[in-house]
């Protein structure tokens, strides 16, 4: 208890001393791996310990109270970067179900979009089975009214869960994508195989596109091509990338995979 009690007062202070910062992992087609954009994955530094886990600190934010004001600045900050970028380059931000049960949210990611000047056809957002199990009907509304003003919406970690088909038919999905835990058994396990054909055919067959996630090695992602899989990203394309490294990235047509 007193080591939650002192990473929650550490977390408010990286908060107000900016010792956070955003991470940007490129997305690929899988094919010809052309640069699509890049998702914004959520990066602290502690000045003691070093590099925290988002699996450690995130959770803590929604216990505590603060994964609103969080998840406003990196929805804030990675629209404000992708604004700079060239015009094709989209960016994709994870959503805490938290985030989604204020009523307020398509409002408040349209407002930031309006300010922050980024088309609502770059941003995608990234939500989990967790946001569409409580009041479905208000997610529903939710998610419809962003939609509308032509934000993308996309599945993550797909196949973990429930996995409950109804969710494809109910709600606005532009894209699913698998997860990662698939990905690397598919060379070894023949049902993990089976289980992403399966998900890219019914993707193909809603017309939803598919991701899939944790792609590191050549073979796995010739098998991903010939499943017919449309994007990938993983540590064979690039690692999430530091604000120092990134403007190397941002430009290019392609990544060497």
């Amino acid at each position: 208890l007193q080591e939650r009690r002192h990473l929650e007062r550490d977390l408010r202070q990286a908060m107000a001393e900016r010792q956070l910062e955003l991470h940007y992992q490129p997305l690929a087609n899988c094919d010809n791996a052309r640069l699509l954009g890049f998702e914004a994955l959520l990066r602290w530094t502690h000045p003691e310990r070093g590099p925290i886990s988002p699996a450690v600190f995130i959770p803590l934010a929604e216990e505590c109270g603060l994964i609103m004001q969080l998840g406003s600045w990196v929805l804030r900050t990675a629209c404000q970067e992708a604004a700079t970028w060239p015009a094709d380059k989209i960016v994709a931000v994870n959503l805490s179900p938290i985030q989604f049960r204020h009523a307020d949210m398509a409002k408040e990611v349209l407002t930031i979009l309006d300010q922050t000047g980024l088309a609502a056809n770059r941003l995608e957002l990234e939500i989990t089975e967790g946001v569409l199990i409580d009041d479905t009907d208000r997610t529903l509304e939710t998610l419809n009214a962003l939609k509308a003003a032509g934000v993308r919406i996309s599945l993550d970690d797909f196949g973990t869960g429930y996995s409950s088909l109804s969710y494809l038919h109910r709600f606005p999905f532009d894209k699913i994508k698998i997860d990662r835990s698939f990905i690397w058994e598919m060379e070894k396990n023949p049902d993990s195989m089976s289980i992403v054909r399966a998900v890219i055919a019914l993707g193909r067959s809603l017309r939803i596109t598919v991701t899939a996630e944790g792609v590191e090695t050549a073979e796995q992602r010739d098998l991903l091509i010939k499943a017919g899989c449309d994007y990938a990203q993983g540590f064979l394309f690039a690692r999430p990338l530091s604000p120092e490294v990134f403007e190397a990235f941002v430009g290019a047509p392609a990544l060497a995979a």
